[in-house]
């Protein structure tokens, strides 16, 4: 290794980076920031438009982009030597370079113009010139690659493989760059791009999709998707996919909350003040569903939570932390996955159909819940409602939710006639709907789903109205002394 290239943005351990190169004989060339950051700690380099004879020009919009540069990074070793050596080129064995922050500046609200000045040009340019050419060449575009960079120095150099991996690397890296840029760009017209481009990171093989027959994988690093286990066997698809739904619900309570999930629905919630109680609360709710199931708690697990929670089987468990003493109980089921629940990620929503996407994003957005039926609902019911409710958007359309005021009592989720939803919800119930409150994710068609859940017992429903039948089902539950509220939205999960 006799030369190198440095020119970054993010300076993190460029300073150690440069002294360990010099210390090995190697020539660096540098410009810019780099370059004043470098002379600032006395480390020698040579100028980038010394060496090219071309001075950086236009407020240092071009200085590597020159053939001395490009010719550098794209040589082949044996092939192009005599066209190198007539124009005085150095074959460049090593690119470090990261690009201008163009996806962080997008969050500063800057104007348009302002923000086009963060879309790097002459970056792009040389790594996609190194990566192409990494049998040679090696491209380091992330600080945290500097080690083995260190480690090639003390060893001669990097050998193909490694060079092979940064050049993967490097062109993951354009890629999700140009990715930034036009998803934003294609955005300033509307809520959603025109074209929308993706890039998933952190892949790892899974040991197969929803289904044996199936392959699968999950992508990611942060949010449900960056989970890994801190216990237990290796996650499954359908263990990502119940978590993603468990915990998507688990987020809608502030009050201590336990919520059990089979097959992506909700089959039990509670809420409480003692955790231990609170979860045998919601595993009761339906305990053949919660057997084999995930359970999300919103509070530290202790030991007795655990000691509770390994009665039964369960597949899988995550809460914000665990005590010591819980870890060691949850080690005596030593296939039971145990992770850590962290912030949300964020973002659009994702999903495939075939030959192409589905792409949706939740702006914030308001319910309006108004009372439309002569009764007003009690203290009690207003709870329940509430309660079921939260529960209810995260059941699969159609849904129907009974509950009291801190556990759900029934769930009737993924049907094709609403009614049916409430009848399954009604068969389903362990514990008396008596004074239940009920909650629909779309409005009622007709009454009937009003008259099964008033036939149970229910005395309060909960639904975003909006159906031209709307004034039938209000006169129906006058009739059946139903207290109803509209709230505006609707919550279909498909």
């Amino acid at each position: 290794m006799k030369w190198a290239l440095l020119s970054v943005w993010d300076k993190t351990g460029l300073v150690e980076l440069a002294r360990d190169l010099g210390g090995h004989g190697v020539e660096i060339l540098a410009s810019g920031g780099t370059g004043k950051a470098l002379r600032e700690r006395g480390i020698g380099f040579l100028e980038i438009s010394e060496y090219t004879g071309s001075p950086e020009m236009m407020d240092g919009r071009v200085k590597t982009l020159h053939p001395k540069i490009h010719a550098g990074l794209l040589s082949r070793r044996g092939v192009d030597d005599r066209v190198m050596e007539s124009h005085g080129i150095h074959p460049i064995d090593l690119l470090v370079t990261n690009l201008y922050p163009f996806e962080m500046m997008t969050s500063q609200g800057l104007p348009l113009a302002e923000l086009m000045e963060f879309i790097d040009v002459g970056g792009p340019a040389m790594i996609r010139a190194a990566a192409k050419n990494y049998r040679h060449v090696a491209a380091v575009v992330d600080p945290a690659e500097y080690p083995l960079v260190n480690s090639a120095l003390e060893r001669g150099g990097f050998t193909e493989e490694e060079r092979f991996t940064l050049a993967r690397k490097a062109f993951a890296r354009t890629a999700a760059y140009d990715a930034a840029i036009s998803n934003y760009l294609h955005s300033l017209d509307g809520p959603l791009p025109q074209v929308y481009t993706v890039q998933a990171r952190n892949g790892r093989i899974l040991r197969y999709g929803e289904n044996p027959h199936q392959v699968g994988a999950v992508y990611g690093e942060a949010g449900i998707a960056g989970e890994v286990p801190l216990q237990g066997k290796e996650m499954s698809f359908n263990n990502y996919l119940d978590m993603d739904a468990a915990v998507a619900l688990l987020r809608e309570f502030d009050e201590t909350c336990c919520v059990c999930v089979k097959h992506n629905n909700p089959c039990g919630v509670a809420t409480g003040d003692d955790l231990r109680e609170t979860y045998i609360a919601a595993r009761e709710v339906d305990p053949d569903s919660s057997y084999g199931g995930i359970v999300a708690l919103n509070r530290e697990v202790d030991a007795g939570v655990a000691r509770e929670i390994c009665r039964t089987f369960i597949e899988l468990v995550i809460a914000p932390s665990f005590t010591g003493d819980a870890l060691e109980v949850f080690r005596g089921k030593e296939k039971m996955r145990v992770l850590s629940l962290h912030e949300p990620a964020g973002g659009v929503s994702l999903r495939s159909i075939d030959g192409g996407l589905l792409v949706q994003k939740t702006p914030p957005f308001t319910e309006h819940w108004k009372v439309v039926t002569e009764r007003d609902p009690t203290a009690s019911e207003l709870q329940g409602l509430k309660l079921a409710w939260r529960v209810c958007k995260h059941a699969r359309s159609n849904a129907i939710v009974f509950a009291d005021q801190t556990r759900t009592l029934g769930i009737g989720a993924g049907q094709t006639s609403r009614v049916d939803a409430a009848r399954i919800a009604v068969m389903k119930a362990r514990f008396p709907l008596k004074g239940s409150s009920v909650a629909s994710d779309a409005f009622l068609p007709f009454p009937d789903t009003l008259e099964e859940a008033a036939r149970s017992g229910a005395t309060a429903l909960v639904q975003p109205g909006g159906s031209i039948r709307d004034r039938e089902v209000i006169e129906t539950a006058n009739r059946l002394d139903v207290t109803m509220i509209f709230t505006g939205v609707r919550h279909f999960r498909h």
